[in-house]
């Protein structure tokens, strides 16, 4: 609480009001220099010498009354936002928990129960349900208990991030269950078709209302898809729930917890979405054979027209594209049943993609692969260039893959970047820690890390791989980043070595002089010659600030108290760069080079300033950007 001084003299008296009720007018209520117009009962005031003591008094009674209605409401607004998100959780825990009871005492009790009289075997239903016994009680006997309690606590404990934080660790079994998701659900096709009676226990048990006219299949989905839902809930409580509020650092805790749980049931998730796509061209396909495989994955599909080899006219086709093929069809007119037949399959392993030019036929461009070259265009120029750019991203991906894990390759080292060469997110000893990646070499987070191949030079054996690395190796393409390509911000620039700059090494930096100087990877890049890149290590995927060198002005810094011997500056009206080099020859190659650049001349390229990192450090080691 403080207090509110209402001006002794004439009040006589002092008012208490919360701390976070600040009336910054108050002052000016009683302030007799004033030369502002008021309007008091209906007369305009001009001095607030002519404003009465009664008329004071009844102006500052209002303004706290209206400046503290709004503070209150202000906080019972976030406060009710708060409420209606654990309320939320709660809600879904309990019809979640309703669910998982179905999977463990109904259906996986009852094919139990009959696996017991050698119907079939019992290790089936093992295989099928998994650990789903241990999710279920684990919710049931724990989480849902302790959610409840705290509801109807919440006027006093108003937070449930505390709770999170304590039982978080567990949703680590979710683990087992997801990666046994995909076996589950082949045992399930398989023991569906060749037994009557497992099949017909399915179906007498999906018949009843409490299965809500859904399959086993997408109720076994439910435990996948829950983990993701936490992750969300809990990222909508923090940005509501205040930075001081002391459930801040629970609920950050339990959301690091849950982040990684969730990525692997985001990753089932894709595969069931994808396996559901499969089957869906497999019908429109009149079954192609071939389709239904889980290392197939959709990339693209779409209308596209056939330009005839003998003559001038152009045909209506349909393209679906995978991961390892690319199917080449004639739509057949169906409304139901087989929609297309599958003209050609080109493989991608050898298929070259180049853009071709024709007067009367614009946006086309050409597929040539193994089996067969085609011909074609597109609707539009954005058509053409995303097919283009899907293709010839697929192309890499695939000769990549021959490449990528044939050989150790050479690890970038902990000191040479500040960030997560994947995500960009900079590293911290706590929470965000270095990894490296056994496919390519790169420092990345856990996050990004978080992923297994099999690699040639290591005997096929898994290995903890990135995630661009990953997607590679096994074939897949990545559900959360288009094929097409993410396009990058400004500082995404890959820091440069020798090779490919100008100039690069290592400067003192600052902007102010009383502030201490910082270590910094400089680097003026050939394919942007008038632009400074810093950043913080040599090996840094995003910069941390751009310096445009044209118009700025260089002073060659003198020895003085601030500045050494081996400084100088780069000024443009009130912006002032310093910098620091290690010997007075760096500087100098380094004003040669950032003398023509501020004058918009191309410079000529240096002898590296650091030889440590001159040798080509990204050699061998594939760009995921």
């Amino acid at each position: 609480m403080w207090t509110l001084l209402t001006e002794n003299s004439i009040l006589g008296s002092t008012k208490r009001y919360p701390d976070n009720i600040f009336i910054d007018h108050v002052a000016l209520f009683f302030s007799t220099q004033c030369s502002f117009t008021l309007n008091v009962s209906g007369f305009p005031v001009a001095d607030m010498t002519q404003v009465t003591l009664p008329q004071r008094r009844v102006m500052l009674s209002d303004l706290i009354t209206e400046e503290i209605t709004g503070c209150f409401q202000q906080e019972q607004i976030k406060e009710l936002k708060l409420y209606k998100i654990a309320n939320e959780l709660l809600q879904t825990e309990r019809a979640y928990v309703t669910r998982l009871h179905l999977l463990d005492q109904v259906f996986c009790a009852k094919l139990t129960e009959e696996a017991g009289k050698g119907t079939f075997p019992v290790e089936v239903v093992k295989g099928i349900f998994s650990n789903v016994g241990s999710i279920y009680a684990f919710h049931s006997q724990f989480l849902l208990p302790d959610l409840e309690t705290r509801m109807s606590q919440w006027a006093s404990t108003p937070r449930i991030g505390d709770i999170l934080a304590q039982l978080a660790p567990f949703l680590r079994m979710y683990a087992e269950y997801v990666k046994n998701f995909d076996s589950a659900m082949d045992l399930l096709k398989q023991w569906t078709e060749r037994s009557v009676q497992f099949n017909a226990i399915i179906q007498d048990i999906q018949s009843q209302e409490a299965c809500g006219n859904l399959t086993l299949q997408h109720h076994m989905l439910e435990p996948v898809q829950r983990v993701p839902r936490y992750e969300m809930l809990l990222k909508d409580y923090l940005k509501k729930l205040p930075e001081d509020d002391p459930d801040c650092s629970q609920a950050e805790k339990s959301l690091n917890i849950i982040s990684m749980a969730a990525t692997h049931s985001n990753m089932a998730i894709r595969k069931m979405e994808n396996l559901k796509k499969l089957m869906e061209i497999y019908e429109m396909l009149g079954g192609e054979e071939d389709i239904v495989n889980p290392s197939n994955e959709l990339i693209k599909e779409g209308q596209i027209l056939k330009l005839a080899a003998r003559n001038t006219s152009s045909m209506e086709r349909y393209l679906f594209l995978f991961n390892n093929m690319l199917l080449y069809c004639v739509p057949k007119f169906s409304l139901v049943g087989q929609r297309f037949t599958v003209r050609t399959r080109v493989g991608v392993e050898g298929m070259k993609v180049l853009e071709t030019s024709n007067d009367d036929y614009p946006h086309t461009f050409q597929v040539s692969g193994k089996e067969r070259t085609l011909e074609l265009q597109a609707s539009s120029e954005q058509d053409k260039e995303d097919w283009i750019k899907t293709l010839t991203y697929l192309c890499l991906c695939v000769f990549q893959k021959e490449e990528l894990g044939k050989r150790a390759p050479r690890w970038i080292r902990d000191n040479e970047v500040t960030m997560c060469m994947k995500c960009k997110e900079p590293f911290n000893p706590l929470t965000r820690r270095r990894h490296h990646c056994r496919a390519c070499g790169y420092v990345v987070c856990y996050k990004c890390s978080d992923y297994k191949a099999s690699l040639r030079y290591d005997g096929n054996k898994l290995n903890k791989v990135c995630k661009d690395c990953y997607f590679i190796l096994t074939g897949r393409a990545d559900a959360e980043e288009p094929v097409s390509g993410k396009k990058r911000g400004i500082l995404e620039v890959l820091a440069q070595v020798s090779g490919n700059s100008f100039l690069c090494g290592f400067l003192q930096y600052s902007t102010d002089r009383t502030k201490p100087c910082q270590r910094v990877w400089c680097v003026i890049p050939q394919h942007d010659a008038l632009v400074l890149y810093l950043y913080g290590a040599p090996q840094d995927v995003k910069a941390q600030c751009t310096i445009p060198l044209l118009g700025y002005q260089v002073e060659d810094v003198q020895r003085s108290v601030d500045h050494p011997p081996t400084s100088f500056r780069l000024c443009q009206s009130k912006s002032v760069h310093c910098f620091t080099a290690d010997t007075e020859e760096v500087k100098l190659r380094w004003l040669k080079v950032i003398r023509k650049a501020v004058i918009g001349e191309i410079p000529e390229c240096q002898t590296p300033v650091d030889d440590n990192l001159a040798n080509g450090c990204h050699e061998g080691v594939p760009d995921g950007s």
